[in-house]
């Protein structure tokens, strides 16, 4: 089971702020700094993600026009009469403006688009509807993995964000990395993954993220993370072994601390996020969250004196084991 995402938010197109610009930075093969850092995660899609095809409830009846036309939970809806939409309140202006009448709807589905004509219905005492939910941002608490000290670009999370409903893997437009600290934590056990409980300052950005895909999440580092580590060389897969390791992570406000854990295994699914195993084994972490809790994934693993993953999973009936991702398979991920 993967981090959860603590807050999922609709996203008004109109009140998504981004405060600087993101390019696509190039990763270096040297050293990296390993962060930890808890953070607040913001993304708008690109496209307008269906999260679920319903109903409309007319005078004359239920009709379902979008389920009609051959719309399916999980499209990208990128257009509209062939104009691009850039949030759900786009989708919802296009569909008032064609007064009733079909609509041209273009969705992404499977990496291919197509046109639909969708015809909107009347709701009953209401406007124009195309029976649709819509989702066009969402927004969380992750971890920081590391930094590149020589670009600033940096990777995250260690697995995708997909969405909640769906289990789609978003497609970034742009996104913002806010300042957070964590504020509670839910203890793990058994058949109940714990979880940390962060808030954070939408307008307080640190960084833009251009990329996520199913190894993490990327981007550029724009303001000040505050205090961090020296730069250390990365491990590659070959060179992670069973044994004594440590991870670094924030379970208290903005305080991270390097915590002792055991590589149990490695080479197991490359490329899945499930490349490793990790057990904590340091009671000061054990004390405090039971183990591995959700909010936790990003979190960087050191293994004599280098970067060689980070943490990306946790086991629902043994919270004291999750799985990682080696660092290497970020990096190519990044590229």
């Amino acid at each position: 089971m993967g981090m959860r995402w603590l807050l999922r938010l609709r996203v008004p197109a109109a009140i998504w702020v981004i405060t600087a610009v993101c390019t696509v930075t190039a990763f270096a093969d040297g050293a990296l700094i390993p962060v930890g850092e808890t953070v607040g995660i913001q993304i708008k899609t690109q496209g307008v993600l269906v999260a679920a095809v319903s109903e409309v409830q007319t005078e004359q009846g239920t009709v379902y026009p979008a389920r009609d036309a051959g719309v399916r939970t999980g499209d990208m809806i990128m257009a509209v009469d062939g104009h691009a939409v850039g949030g759900a309140a786009d989708v919802l202006d296009a569909v008032e403006r064609s007064g009733g009448a079909p609509a041209q709807v273009t969705v992404r589905r499977d990496g291919r688009e197509q046109s639909l004509t969708v015809t909107p219905a009347r709701e009953s005492g209401g406007g124009l509807r195309l029976g649709l939910w819509l989702r066009d941002g969402v927004a969380g608490i992750g971890t920081v993995t590391y930094i590149d000290p020589d670009t600033g670009a940096f990777g995250a999370l260690g697995h995708g964000v997909n969405d909640m409903d769906t289990g789609v893997l978003l497609p970034v437009a742009d996104g913002d990395v806010c300042r957070a600290r964590i504020v509670d934590v839910k203890r793990g056990a058994a058949g109940a993954p714990g979880e940390l409980a962060g808030s954070f300052d939408a307008g307080d950005v640190v960084g833009c993220i251009n990329t996520n895909t199913c190894c993490g999440i990327f981007g550029s580092i724009t303001g000040d993370m505050g205090p961090l580590r020296q730069a250390m060389p990365v491990g590659e897969p070959e060179e992670v072994q069973k044994g004594p390791a440590t991870v670094l992570a924030c379970v208290d406000g903005q305080d991270i601390r390097e915590y002792d854990v055991e590589i149990s295994r490695t080479g197991l699914t490359a490329g899945s996020g499930r490349d490793l195993m990790v057990r904590v084994t340091d009671p000061e972490l054990l004390g405090r969250t039971g183990g591995i809790v959700q909010g936790m994934s990003g979190s960087p693993i050191l293994q004599n004196g280098k970067l060689v993953g980070a943490v990306t999973h946790v086991l629902v009936n043994d919270p004291t084991r999750g799985y990682g991702i080696f660092i290497r398979t970020m990096l190519d991920a990044a590229a």
